[in-house]
Order: structure tokens, then sequence, then C-alpha cells
């Protein structure tokens, strides 16, 4: 069967991690390079591991029974509402997947983002009869009743996209997602530049209470220390990842804090909120200097139109990743404790380039 490059890059890679991490050469973090635009037609790549040698799980290090993917349940446990693309693009992502394979049965539930509904659905899988589950978490601690009766019954579970504060092959097998923290400079980096070292900026942080809102935001302020003690962070409040209430805390931003000059928002739904508030307030585009993170394609869409300053993306489609690196533990492979995926970023010199790889 002939495969698609995006594929092709991705197997290699891992294959060679998985190589390197049978010699005891792999690290426990895999890293990526950031794709150019058009690279894999949006899926993500994972890069050959580096640095030093760190632990890798294994099916009988894990203590669990080979099973087949094809005719075994499935279960996927959404976090959020989809009324976030990046939601609809994950959850697709594992649906698509799925069917290509041909997986026996893939049960797929959705939190509504209550974690006490979470908790409740993914044991609900648990007794449905699920080999492997895939959780997208809504938050990082909380999980003990479900890494219980997952770890009773031997079912290995990747998380995808926020971490759970567990140890990795033995409550869970692997995380699979972006490196938050490097995002979070990276988007420092970008306010730098905008900013020309100098000036107000905001924070719109993300819904507490996750590792993702944790490590953005420390890899911006670190890095705004570090590189520009000439940009004063003078305003943060959380917009819980949600387009209203971006809106809102931007309305509250602009009565209280006119003279701020820039807002990173730690996902592209409240950026969007930002605009709506600032073009009620009047603004002109680019009076204001907005960084985001994620990759949507209305965000991008806000670069061409010049509304934002620059998006760093954090790629949503998991799934591909996550049943490869799933079929590979079932086959005897090592597979490390973070599988960690490369992110582009988009400005205004390649946005108009990269707008059909945004989701």
């Amino acid at each position: 069967m002939t495969m698609e490059p995006g594929r092709r890059v991705r197997t290699a890679a891992l294959t060679l991690a998985v190589a390197l991490a049978a010699a005891g050469c792999a690290r426990t973090e895999q890293t990526a390079a950031a794709p150019s635009a058009g690279d894999t037609q949006g899926q993500q790549v994972v890069q050959t591991p580096a640095g030093d040698a760190g632990p890798t799980c294994t099916l009988d290090r894990f203590g669990g029974q080979k099973f087949d993917l094809k005719t075994a349940t499935v279960g996927f446990s959404q976090s959020e509402k989809e009324a976030n693309p990046f939601r609809i693009a994950e959850t697709k992502s594992i649906k698509d997947e799925a069917g290509r394979l041909g997986i026996g049965k893939l049960r797929v539930t959705n939190a509504q983002s209550q974690f006490s509904k979470q908790i409740t659905d993914v044991q609900q899988l648990i007794a449905q009869g699920a080999r492997l589950l895939v959780i997208a978490p809504l938050n990082s601690d909380g999980w003990e009743p479900v890494l219980q009766q997952a770890a009773a019954k031997k079912i290995p579970i990747i998380t995808v996209d926020r971490k759970i504060n567990a140890k990795a092959c033995g409550d869970y097998l692997t995380f699979i997602g972006s490196d938050f923290y490097q995002q979070g400079k990276r988007a420092a980096d970008q306010m730098i530049k905008a900013l020309g070292g100098k000036g107000k900026v905001a924070i719109l942080l993300g819904a507490p209470g996750n590792n993702v809102t944790t490590e953005r935001t420390n890899g911006f302020k670190e890095q705004i220390q570090k590189q520009a003690p000439g940009i004063e962070i003078s305003f943060e409040q959380t917009g819980e990842f949600a387009r209203e209430k971006g809106q809102q805390v931007t309305e509250q931003l602009i009565q209280s804090n006119p003279d701020i000059n820039g807002i990173y928002a730690e996902n592209d739904e409240m950026a969007l909120g930002a605009v709506t508030a600032l073009k009620g307030a009047g603004k002109e585009p680019g009076n204001i200097k907005i960084v985001s993170v994620d990759g949507t394609r209305s965000a991008v869409q806000g670069i061409i139109d010049g509304w934002l300053y620059s998006v760093i993306e954090s790629n949503p489609r998991f799934g591909p990743l996550a049943f490869e690196t799933a079929q590979k533990f079932l086959d005897g492979q090592p597979i490390p404790d973070k599988v960690v995926i490369s992110d582009r970023e988009y400005a205004e010199d390649t946005a108009k380039a990269g707008l059909d790889e945004a989701y």
C-alpha cells in the first residue's frame, strides 16, 4: 500500500525513536521540529529523540495483554463542548483515523466542559469493555478513580493535548501533545517583535486547573522577563478558553487599562473574542497587537485582516499518531512517556500561504 508523505514522515520518525529506545538511547521525551507551510497536510510530525536516556514503556512492563485494535472497543473521551474549532478537529481526527483503520468499535463521549461528567464518561467506557482509552483531559488533577479502575483491568490510557498528574507507564501509558511552555516562549518572542521590546501587555489566561494554562503562562512570562524587561505585564485574567469570555474580559481591560499595547491570548477563541471587543470600542486593526495560540482558520484569517499579529499553532489532529502509538505498544515496542509534536507559526508573511493548513 502506498503511504501519503505525512504518514511516511511520522512512521519513520516513531520507528527510529523506538529503535533508539530499545538500544537504551531514547530519552523520555520525543520532540519535533516545526514543519514548513504545507507540510504533511496539517498532520502531526514527530522528530527523532535526542539527549539523555530515559524510561520507556513496553507491553510487558505495563503488565497488559496484547489485543487486536481492529476487533477491540476503543473509548475516546472529549473534554469540552465542540463549539471550539480545536475540539471539532480533534474529535474528527480520532473518528476519521479509527474509520480508516477499521477499528472494531469506537465509543466517543463529550464531557461538555464538566469534569465530573468526564470522570463518569470514562468510567462508563471502562464498564462497556474499552480495551484502549484515548482521553483529552479537562483538568490535570482528580483522575484517581479512573486510573485505579483502568489499572485493575490493565487498560492503556493515552492522553492527548493535556497532561494528567500521574505516573506514565503505570497510571497511564503516555501523553501526546505540544510543548506548551515553548508555545508560551514563542508567543512572547512574537510579542517582543510586535512591540519593539517596550509596552504594556495583558494576558487572557486559559482555564485554570490544567497544565496547558500553567505552562503557556510561565513560558510567556519568563521569556518576557528575560528578553524584554521593557515590557510590563499589567493585566491578567482568565478567559476560560472561551470566545465570549475573552470578549468580556477584553471589554473590562479596555476600560481599566486604556493604554494597553498588546494582548497575549492563550487560545484563538479568546483572541477572536478580544477582536470583537476591540471592534466594539472603535479600535482599528493593529492598534493593539494580539498574539495567540492554536492555529484555527479564523485566527489565521485574522492575521490577514490585520487584527492579529501572530498565531502559534497547537495541532489537534491526534488520530493518526494516537493509534500508531497504541499499535506499536501492542506490538511490544517501547513507547516514550511523552511524545511532543511539532507546531508551526503563522505571521503576516506566512498567513495566506498557511491558511489552508489551519483547522
